[in-house]
């Protein structure tokens, strides 16, 4: 899997950083609903330390496009991996 970068992307298309990090952000989704502090989730899932500078946004801002991917996003994340919705009912 490719790094981390400091900022998750942000927009309304699925970039190839989210094909390449989709499982960290269904990892963070699942530290979130687990009640997981920012710090145990960062540290475990970005793999990032989280005393340097700009740890927590890093972190909130992959749980936050994890978010859009499983939200408002799902029929661009959907139309990006190849799976139509019509074909999900």
């Amino acid at each position: 899997m490719p790094a981390i970068e400091p900022l998750a992307p942000s927009g309304d298309a699925v970039t190839d950083y989210d094909r390449h990090h989709l499982s960290v952000y269904a990892a963070l989704l699942d530290a979130a609903d687990a009640a997981d502090g920012w710090r145990d989730a960062a540290a475990a899932v970005l793999g990032i330390d989280v005393d340097e500078s700009g740890a927590e946004a890093c972190w909130r801002s992959h749980l936050e496009r994890a978010r859009w991917i499983v939200g408002d996003g799902l029929a661009c994340a959907l139309e990006a991996f190849s799976v139509r919705p019509d074909r999900l009912v």
